[in-house]
């Protein structure tokens, strides 16, 4: 059986790599590679770990008797600061329940190694610039270069790290090539509490004889540039940049050698004049130092020397969050002329990344010109939805070719590039091969996958897949275009679910989780957390508490826990959540939230003026009083798996007392709500907030209703759009949420798309039906908050959701409608690869293909088996089965389970594209 069964390489917490970790006893996962299905019912029972300082030495085999294989407990002992081990695994299990030690081969080799995990480890000063500049306009990077000798070869058995960080952001480089291919890096932070740090392999880039040259570039980033609106603020962290860099080399007999940053270094100022998040960049070419990187000598007298900055008071962090990349390269697809005779690129995709210039070649002192936008306008190109963010990089020509540019310190969000300078009539003609976009975002891997047999929903998902990818960059970002770009705790606490299906989130959401609990908790004392995390918005916005946008410090641990089953995120956040449960929510004298506090409530619903934003139909503290119950009966249950029993009764018991009181305020005993809006009765239907089976009919007909008087469009904003198809369905009326789905009047989640949207819009009608852009300020084309609809096409549509947390245990239980004759899922879960397929063929032929992996169960539940609506029995039909490839058939009327349209009259008569 072994052949049947492998096992990836092992990997550690929730690192990409293994290389530089923050934990020394680091927990271990490995993952089922199964061939043709693998055996079937296959259950781990056993497994062993080996770890030895290489794979080469035997090392010391831990065997363990039990069913985990994701975060499992580090059996040596604890590794020190650089401390390297090569770990593998096997495992041994049962088929179909029967006991028959089937076992695994070994698993490939992994290596895990430790980061720098005290502060006495580092031995780097910050370096700097020798006078400090002024903080009236952006600062000019700077590029600090240190050449040394190496006493020994590290390339024959030895080994060479940087670890490296900045006030800024920057790139390295030894002798002329760049160390690793990193962007934006440190990242994006709270640099006032966490600096996050690099470590890089650099052993080949070395030269075991003669000098060798280390050189960094540092650009101001996030850390020193312009930030927020209304109109921002420059110098928010601090106000000069530097660089903290140690390259430690050693040998194969233990000889260590080591290079720190400090006053032995030299800097001069970038040929990059300017590089502004929101504003782009300036490359002056003329100023350029030929070899400055390490790749030729240069003349040290156009060198500076530095000065030794005060070391960061912040904790500096290795991070398992990945790092942000170049993740793909998308070529252009026409070169427009406007109107006015402007010339413009489209690239024919809404992205986020910089350009790539192929070969420029223009007399010296000549000026390109590269301003992003993400749409055009009466055929120009749209920048108003900008606001003041320039969103320009410019090139001054230094009159011979260059080659291959990017700006290095920026990103834009942008499909359209306006080219000013450059033209394709030009001696040195604009061509489609000249440019191409970069995509940049956070490379996390990607995990889960959906299509259908419906084209427009299959390019939904893909514009929301587009909007994650975009605004993950370092942090989740409300929008990557404007002057904004900001951690929204709102945004990601409604999508994370979507998100944690389409990539693997927890390095990057766990880290900025810790900055969340780290500006609530020591910043100020009432455990309020900030609206926007790195919070750069204290001196604009209200430190005022807020239910869904503040939740997200007990919502957002709680659906990551879900995906992956890390109990550890829930116990280290759990003082932020007692913080705001039991500090933060301002309260009424019936335990619920302050009734005169304005909150921001069902934002952005689609009736809201555009000035207003805020103005919804549902009252803001109704939606706040319903999560209020909700998060409550969260917080129990982490409470209870956390093993704090005293607040798991606590909060169970007030859970209980707010939900009678939210019935008491809000609820008629007929079923009817005061708050009689979609998003009212969804939050109550998915709140489970009635008192009686008969109260939940008569909601669910009432929302059933509201939705068919609003010809199926969309009537909700940020808190009713994440759940009203799931709140449609769990009430028995899922014909209605695929309807409702496939409505192409505006607002639904189709009007973009017959409008070109390649990406989710921030409003509903962010373009109006004429082609102009909504008048509001707040407009963007590029927000995934709307997208977490694909939450719904995930787990409802193709079926697939967790029953434990981590996915050991999952649900599949497709429920076809709509006109969606077909649709599969493939999620990457921690345990392997879990495929599902569904297709009707016939007319009422419904056929499933599964693949559960190895060491994991599923629940599978056929659509004629499901206990459909408010009234059902929650024993619903079905059966579980184990690992392997399985098939199942049954019978399935679409027909009668679609609504005929002499039920519902104002149904408009179907067209031939929604048959597609």
């Amino acid at each position: 059986m072994t052949n049947l069964l492998r096992l990836s390489p092992p990997t550690f917490e929730h690192h990409p790599t293994g290389l530089g970790l923050a934990e020394a006893a680091p927990r271990v996962s490995w993952r089922f590679l199964c061939t043709d299905g693998g055996p079937k019912g296959w259950e781990q029972e056993i497994y062993e770990i080996e770890i030895a300082q290489s794979p080469e030495i035997a090392g010391e085999t831990y065997r363990v008797s039990s069913n985990e294989s994701v975060l499992v407990p580090w059996p040596s002992a604890p590794l020190r600061s650089r401390e390297q081990r090569s770990v593998r695994v096997r495992v041994y299990g049962s088929l179909e329940g029967q006991s028959s030690n089937v076992s695994s081969a070994w698993s490939p080799w992994a290596t895990v190694e430790c980061a720098l995990l005290e502060r006495s480890d580092w031995q780097a000063c910050v370096i700097g610039n020798a006078t400090k500049p002024s903080t009236e306009s952006p600062f000019q990077p700077i590029r600090f270069r240190r050449t040394f000798a190496l006493p020994f070869d590290p390339t024959s058995g030895g080994r060479a790290r940087l670890y490296i960080t900045s006030q800024g952001v920057y790139r390295a480089f030894i002798n002329g090539r760049q160390v690793g291919d990193h962007c934006m890096a440190p990242g994006w932070t709270s640099y006032k509490h966490h600096l996050n740090y690099q470590i890089f392999d650099v052993t080949f880039l070395l030269k075991p004889a003669g000098d060798n040259v280390i050189s960094v570039e540092v650009g101001e980033g996030w850390y020193a540039t312009l930030l927020g609106f209304r109109p921002g603020k420059r110098c928010i962290y601090g106000d000069e940049l530097g660089v903290v860099a140690q390259l430690e080399a050693e040998s194969s007999t233990g000889e260590v050698f080591r290079l720190t940053s400090d006053h032995a270094w030299s800097c001069q100022p970038s040929a990059i004049l300017r590089s502004e998040i929101y504003n782009g960049e300036l490359y002056d070419a003329r100023e350029e130092t030929p070899g400055w990187d390490g790749s030729t000598g240069v003349d040290p007298s156009a060198w500076g020397p530095v000065r030794e900055l005060p070391f960061p008071a912040a904790k500096l962090i290795a991070t398992d969050a990945p790092p942000v990349r170049v993740t793909e390269e998308v070529p252009p697809v026409k070169i427009l002329t406007t109107p006015s005779g402007k010339t413009v690129v489209d690239f024919g995709q809404i992205l986020v990344g910089k350009l790539r210039v192929r070969k420029l070649n223009k007399p010296s002192g000549h000026r390109v010109r590269f301003t992003h936008a993400e749409v055009l306008e009466n055929g120009e190109l749209g920048t108003r939805p900008l606001r003041t963010a320039q969103c320009a990089d410019e090139i001054v020509s230094a009159g011979s070719e260059l080659s291959n540019w990017s700006p290095q310190f920026t990103f834009h969000g942008f499909r359209y590039v306006q080219v000013d300078g450059w033209t394709p009539t030009d001696e040195d003609p604009l061509s489609l091969d000249q440019v191409t976009a970069l995509v940049l975002h956070t490379d996390m891997a990607r995990t889960g996958w959906f299509s259908c047999s419906h084209p427009m929903i299959n390019q939904l998902h893909n514009n929301a897949l587009w909007s994650t990818r975009g605004n993950f960059v370092s942090i989740p970002t409300d929008c990557p275009q404007r002057n904004e770009r900001l951690g929204w705790t709102g945004d990601i606490q409604i999508y994370c679910p979507s998100a944690s299906f389409l990539y693997h989130t927890a390095g990057m959401l766990s880290g900025w989780l810790k900055d969340l609990a780290a500006e609530q908790l020591l910043d100020t004392n009432d455990g309020i957390p900030p609206f926007v995390v790195p919070d750069v918005l204290q001196d604009v916005w209200p430190h005022a508490p807020q239910a869904v946008w503040d939740d997200v410090v007990v919502l957002t641990p709680w659906s990551l826990y879900c995906s992956y089953g890390d109990a550890n995120i829930l116990r280290r956040q759990y003082p932020s959540m007692i913080a705001w449960l039991d500090r933060g929510i301002r309260r009424g004298s019936d335990g619920l939230w302050e009734p005169q506090l304005w909150q921001l409530g069902d934002w952005l619903d689609p009736t809201a003026p555009p000035s207003e934003p805020g103005d919804a139909r549902t009252h803001g503290v109704l939606v706040a009083d319903a999560y209020l119950v909700h998060v409550t009966n969260v917080m129990s249950h982490i409470s209870k798996i956390l093993g704090v029993t005293s607040d798991a009764r606590r909060f169970r018991a007030d859970a209980l007392r707010l939900k009678a009181a939210f019935q008491h305020k809000y609820i008629a005993p007929s079923g009817l709500l005061v708050g009689d809006s979609q998003t009212a009765l969804s939050l109550a239907i998915q709140f489970d907030l009635f008192s009686t089976s008969e109260q939940r009919v008569t909601a669910s007909e009432r929302l059933a209703q509201l939705v068919r008087l609003a010809k199926f469009r969309v009537a909700t904003g940020f808190a009713g759009t994440p759940i009203i198809t799931h709140a449609l369905t769990k009430a028995g009326h899922h014909q209605i949420a695929y309807r409702m789905l496939q409505e192409k009047g505006c607002p639904s989640w189709m009007y973009p798309i017959t409008m070109g949207a390649t990406t989710i819009w921030e409003r509903w009608d962010s373009m109006l039906p004429d082609n102009t852009i909504n008048p509001g300020e707040m407009t963007s084309f590029n927000h995934y908050a709307l997208g977490s609809i694909i939450n719904w096409l995930h787990t409802t549509v193709a079926g697939v959701s967790p029953i434990e947390p981590g996915w050991k245990t999952f649900r599949v239980a497709p429920l076809p409608g709509g006109t969606i004759t077909s649709a599969e899922a493939q999620y990457e879960t921690p345990y392997g690869r879990l495929e599902c397929h569904w297709a009707i063929t016939d007319g009422d032929h419904f056929h499933l293909k599964l693949l559960v992996p190895a060491n994991s169960k599923a629940f599978v539940a056929l659509p004629d088996n499901r206990k459909i609506g408010v009234g059902a029995n929650d024993e619903e039909r079905g059966e579980w089965v184990g690992s392997g490839y399985h098939q199942f058939f049954s019978r399935w009327d679409n027909l009668t389970h679609w609504p005929p349209e002499s039920v519902i009259p104002i149904m408009r008569k179907r067209q031939p594209e929604d048959i597609a």
